[in-house]
């Protein structure tokens, strides 16, 4: 057996036409990369039915602040405040971290407790969103008010719009509005393929909290 067979990989011609594939890539990635030239703040939408929404959105304020970026984060829904993610990073300097929720709608099961709480949430997000000091600024679970009806469509998607130019805001939950996907820079829709819940196994610290 010669060398070729055993090692399919040092075939030379094999070698020769991955190294033009990959000479054609990099010439195509290198003119995106140089095409690329605008800088300004972004919009991105994390949705879907899968886990991994609001926890892509908090690697994002970790990446902020190894850039000494100052960071606002508001949890809408949410109610609870022992988080692992609010425990750390909701602590460091140059983060400003507010919980506004009053749990999930089927245990508040109060349409106008609900709207009540999301308008007070919202106006901590609004004063954010016009304040050009915040770089980041995570909109966790906003999503939700948006399709229940709990907050104006038109105040929230204007204001998103008409932020400061350099501020980077993500927004996260399921069922993200058509209105807000096309006002966003960046959407990404996370998939429920499996998930431990249905096994009978309960929320682990550390994965879920």
């Amino acid at each position: 057996m010669n060398e070729a067979e055993r090692n399919p990989d040092a075939d030379p011609a094999k070698a020769a036409r991955h190294a033009a594939r990959m000479t054609r890539k990099k010439a195509l990635i290198d003119a995106a990369i140089a095409a690329a030239s605008d800088e300004r703040g972004l919009l991105l939408v994390i949705t879907g039915n899968g886990k991994g929404k609001s926890t892509s959105a908090f690697g994002m304020v970790a990446r902020a602040l190894g850039h000494d970026m100052k960071v606002g984060v508001v949890q809408f829904i949410k109610s609870r405040t022992d988080t692992g993610e609010e425990a750390f990073l909701g602590k460091q300097p140059g983060v400003e971290w507010h919980v506004t929720g009053d749990g999930f709608t089927w245990d508040t099961q109060n349409r106008e407790q609900d709207i009540a709480t999301a308008e007070r949430g919202w106006a901590i997000a609004a004063r954010m969103l016009a304040d050009p000091s915040y770089q980041l600024v995570v909109l966790d679970e906003l999503t939700y008010l948006l399709s229940y009806g709990y907050l104006d469509s038109d105040l929230v998607l204007d204001a998103l719009a008409h932020r400061p130019a350099m501020q980077h805001v993500v927004v996260t939950g399921r069922a993200a509005t058509d209105a807000l996907i096309e006002l966003a820079d960046t959407v990404s829709v996370i998939a429920d393929e499996k998930h431990a819940f249905r096994a009978g196994v309960k929320a682990q610290p550390g994965i879920d909290l």
